[in-house]
């Protein structure tokens, strides 16, 4: 029997056998940004951008126009403050507010970017400001169908007639990345009204280039939790959804007026960012939390663990102080519970897909096939039609292979599938996505079938192989979305993937992309040659951590203490796993973190009181430390193992961390050698203080300038930290 085909709704019936003229995607325009940078500053010109121009029609044609003000009016952020900047080192203050455009979607998106300096620095080129070789000329680079373009925009923005801007802005009212950005992403997609629909799953692949993991959360796998702090420790990038709800008919300005808000203080069908996760300690046991943001900057959830919930107070007064923030800037935290209940998908993205995978080892292929399904030709619709065309569809044949350095039985391997559609239009929502899936067949079919010089011509599969083979996944779901991803685990042999439409002929380029340890990808029965498949390595490598706890944690656990299910270390033991890391570019000299560093360490990380650090909070301390490391390398010049005053005030700058010159004098004094020198052990000691008391000095004042502590708990954050 032939596999039951799944699609989301009924469409309507499939258009004629015929030939057509086909529509190819539009490319997005190119323009050089240094040459175009280059000629304004040598005409003494800003630039203006006459591709994408402070014109209505970029806004766009639609709703989005009854929204508008009156007094429509384009300005550059100079008219707006009096000191713009374009982009902030500290993250606090790279929090974003959605405006008249309804695209919480890639608003969520670009918030969980911003946990990660490195990504968005390849999104948003750092070297660009509104003073140095200003010209009214900014660009950003997306990964648009395949490969990375740069997208130059004018600084002219819309506001209205009191100057506020009226699509994104910062909560920091002077910095102005993340309008421009916006700007840049509608031009790409035709609009700003373009980017009124959408999923946080587009968003975060065209942030990246990276491969999505979609988890149904009603269906959550019992290892959820692992998962997340998988994630949360390794480079992904995570949005939610809530339920769909009733939607107010409204054109009102205000986009939270035109969606519902629930009694819990949750959005209806609304995208959020989950900007953290942390296992705290209740008086009657441990508790998973998960912290989200709402891209609206405001309306937050109501229910056990929100700002003003009772739950709190079950904590110790310094794990209360540092995670609680009784602001209402739409950050809050939920238990994973609650979070299982009130959210309907969680989508994590990341940069190797190594995410879901059991696999050991950091390296995998990546090969990208282009094709397109052309009516008459190669647009064969799905094997639910019956129409006996599916064998039209174009057909790759993939041989997977064991990797080389995997530890594992190479009876299973870990491989993921994405087709994306690529539409024909200038304007993203103009055309309605086609419902889209691929079916998979093995190897075993292919070798009964065939003679073998039939498999060595490379031909497609005949229409007779279909009708009588079932796929391996038997069950695809055809989906009416940008990009279908599947991960899959299969044994090391040949399979044929054949991407398709749910209905026939229906035409659209698109884009097949494969991601596993090792393997071959072709095209059957068309250009014969092999992709070139890159290898691509995570830089801090997804899985760094989870073999560092293999080799040092648990092995100073095992030594000094039993293991139990939650295993936990004390000062002694954080001193031996520190002293015996093999620092990367720190081969020069031997690391030596005293028993008084390691104790002041533990002493600000240990939220709970217990007197010894979790892996959760060994975790916070390893992410630290390689950042530290990178900006102490970046700032140590001359290479001695230290920091002088000069370096170390740049080092705290880098950081994105604003002291004044007194501060970083008296930790100089408190923390530095006689000379005023300071190691990398005490900038690890100095950086974790400054962070720590600054978090808890921000969740705790109201008014930004001064705070209220009762005596406990002022005794419990000075005196154990």
């Amino acid at each position: 029997s032939m596999p039951f085909l799944l699609c989301l709704k009924k469409k309507k019936s499939p258009v004629p056998l015929g030939r057509s003229i086909f529509q190819k995607h539009t490319p997005p325009i190119q323009q050089n940004y240094q040459a175009l940078l280059e000629s304004c500053l040598k005409n003494k010109r800003l630039f203006t951008d006459d591709t994408f121009p402070a014109h209505i029609s970029s806004i766009g044609t639609g709703a989005l126009l009854k929204k508008l003000p009156r007094n429509l009016q384009w300005k550059r952020p100079h008219a707006l403050h009096k000191s713009p900047v374009f982009y902030t080192a500290n993250r606090k203050q790279l929090d974003l507010c959605q405006g008249l455009v309804e695209n919480c979607w890639f608003l969520a998106a670009l918030e969980a970017l911003t946990f990660h300096q490195d990504i968005l620095a390849a999104v948003v080129p750092q070297n660009q400001s509104f003073e140095r070789k200003y010209a009214g000329i900014f660009h950003f680079r997306f990964w648009h169908f395949g490969g990375w373009v740069d997208v130059v925009v004018d600084d002219r923005l819309p506001v209205n007639e009191a100057g506020e801007l009226l699509f994104v802005s910062s909560v920091y009212k002077n910095v102005f990345w993340g309008a421009l950005l916006e700007k840049a992403y509608a031009k790409l997609y035709g609009s700003y009204e373009d980017l009124q629909i959408g999923q946080v799953s587009e968003a975060l692949v065209d942030f990246t280039g990276g491969v999505n993991t979609r988890i149904k959360l009603a269906e959550a796998p019992p290892d959820l939790w692992d998962i997340l702090t998988r994630a949360t420790y390794s480079r992904s990038l995570m949005g939610c959804q809530t339920h769909l709800g009733v939607y107010f008919p409204s054109v009102s300005l205000s986009c939270i007026q035109t969606t519902k808000v629930l009694k819990n203080g949750l959005v209806a069908g609304h995208a959020y960012t989950v900007t953290g996760i942390r296992k705290v300690t209740c008086q009657y046991g441990p508790e998973n939390l998960v912290r989200l943001r709402n891209p609206w900057g405001k309306i937050e959830w109501k229910g056990d663990w929100s700002d003003s919930s009772y739950k709190w107070e079950l904590l110790s007064p310094k794990e209360k102080i540092l995670l609680r923030k009784k602001k209402e800037d739409g950050e809050f935290w939920m238990s994973l519970r609650d979070f299982k209940i009130h959210f309907v998908d969680l989508v994590i993205c990341k940069l190797t897909p190594d995410l879901m995978s059991q696999e050991d080892g950091k390296k995998w292929m990546y090969s990208l096939k282009s094709g397109r399904w052309v009516k008459g030709s190669t647009a064969g619709g799905s094997l639910g039609f019956c129409n006996g065309n599916f064998w039209m569809n174009p057909q790759y044949w993939l041989n997977v292979l064991p990797a080389e350095d995997s530890r594992k039985s190479p009876s299973s391997c870990n491989v993921v599938i994405s087709l994306m559609q690529k539409h024909s239009s200038k304007h993203r929502n103009r055309a309605p996505h086609l419902f889209i899936g691929f079916l998979l067949y093995k190897n075993i079919f292919l070798f009964s079938f065939f003679p073998e010089q039939y498999q060595e011509s490379n031909r497609k599969l005949p229409p007779g192989f279909f009708t009588q083979h079932q796929p391996v996944n038997k069950h695809q779901v055809f989906l009416d979305e940008r990009e279908v991803t599947h991960d899959f685990h299969l044994e090391p042999c040949v399979y044929v993937i054949v991407p398709c439409t749910l209905e026939p002929q229906q035409e659209s380029e698109f884009i097949l992309r494969v991601f596993s340890r090792k393997h071959i990808l072709r095209e059957m029965g068309g250009n014969t040659s092999f992709t070139l498949s890159k290898e691509i390595v995570d830089r801090y490598e997804g899985k760094i951590w989870e073999d560092f706890f293999t080799k040092h944690f648990e092995q100073v656990i095992s030594k000094f203490s039993s293991i139990s299910q939650n295993p936990e270390i004390n000062a002694v033991q954080l001193q031996r796993i520190l002293n015996n890391i093999s620092w990367r570019n720190f081969q020069s000299f031997r690391l030596n973190f005293g028993l008084d560093s390691c104790q002041g360490i533990l002493a600000l990380l240990d939220l709970n009181a217990t007197g010894t650090l979790s892996i959760q909070e060994f975790r916070v301390l390893w992410k630290r430390l390689l950042f530290y490391l990178e900006v102490f390398q970046k700032r140590d010049t001359n290479r001695s193992g230290k920091l002088d005053l000069v370096e170390l005030h740049a080092a705290v700058q880098e950081t994105g961390i604003s002291l004044s010159n007194e501060v970083c004098n008296l930790m100089a004094i408190r923390y530095g050698d006689p000379d005023l020198q300071i190691s990398f052990e005490s900038f690890v000691c100095f950086m974790l203080r400054v962070e720590i008391m600054g978090e808890a000095f921000r969740n705790l004042t109201q008014d930004g300038k001064g705070i209220y502590l009762r005596e406990s708990e002022w005794m419990m954050m000075t005196l154990y930290s």
